[in-house]
């Protein structure tokens, strides 16, 4: 006897339990524990020792803290916003191709993902190197009489996050462009509009939701890198990411990397309330005059 499921009627609530179940063993539970973790205290050798106290999370207000964490901030920002500047192009264009030919540009954009990001930085490290091939080239060019020192620089670890994370900014604004009805861009063009007027009041307020999408799944994951800034940065480049890193693996300190950890969980909380909040409004109405 086959069972039907009545026509409107949600599914049972048991449908959910084993992802439930899955996020609550290894996500939430982690989550608590370093959050309990953070209160606790160093002990002598690197333990831990288990008593109430604030003092991670006052610790924070170093000044050192505070230059790593806007340090990191601008970073994630510099590579959102060269990521939405590169990606918005190539995302319209891809998104106005002919249907055969969307399919072979969005496999070019995905080619990188092929390829182990450990592999991928390594490979910048010899570009950017003094003597790799961008050094090279310019100078047999002429271009530069002297190797340009890149590698171990913010300029380095910014060329290695927007390369990074560029795929995570087109695909969104390609899936919100490829939406965007044609015959409203036709309509702004029989009714002469500019270029400029076109763009900005038809395709962006349409594609919004894909500009805060790219935005935030590229200054997330940047805000907390710490491998492209511990190879291409270095020492002078150290990140929030590296910071906790550090403090988890070297000085043995976890009570102050699970602080740091929840601050930076807090700020991405808030980066997403705000997103959902940004990504609500398309296109606002004009009041009749």
């Amino acid at each position: 006897m086959k069972m039907s499921v009545p026509v409107g009627r949600a599914p049972s609530w048991w449908l959910l339990g084993p992802g439930l179940v899955w996020m609550g063993l290894l996500f939430v539970v982690p989550l608590c524990l370093m959050f309990v973790i953070s209160f606790a205290g160093r002990g002598t050798y690197g333990g831990m020792v288990w008593s109430f106290s604030l003092t991670n999370y006052l610790d924070l207000f170093h000044p050192l803290y505070a230059r790593i964490l806007g340090q990191s901030i601008l970073l994630a920002a510099g590579t959102t916003l060269l990521c939405l500047i590169m990606g918005f192009p190539l995302a319209y264009y891809i998104a106005r191709a002919a249907p055969n030919r969307q399919g072979i540009w969005l496999l070019l954009v995905m080619i990188p993902f092929w390829t182990n990001f450990l592999v991928r930085t390594y490979a910048w490290m010899f570009i950017l190197r003094t003597e790799g091939l961008l050094n090279t080239v310019l100078l047999k060019l002429g271009v530069v009489s002297s190797p340009i020192e890149l590698l171990y620089s913010n300029t380095a670890v910014l060329i290695g996050l927007v390369y990074g994370y560029l795929p995570f900014m087109v695909l969104p604004l390609y899936v919100a462009l490829e939406r965007v009805d044609r015959t409203l861009v036709e309509a702004a063009w029989d009714l002469y509009a500019t270029r400029w007027t076109v763009f900005r009041r038809i395709i962006l307020p349409l594609a919004k939701p894909g500009v805060v999408a790219g935005c935030l799944l590229v200054f997330i994951p940047s805000l907390g890198a710490f491998l492209t800034p511990d190879l291409l940065g270095g020492a002078r480049s150290m990140m929030i990411g590296n910071l906790i890193q550090h403090e988890f693996l070297v000085a043995r300190d976890w009570p102050l990397g699970a602080a740091i950890s929840c601050l930076l969980m807090l700020f991405v909380a808030g980066m997403m309330r705000w997103s959902l909040r940004a990504a609500k409004p398309l296109v606002q109405p004009e009041p009749e005059s």
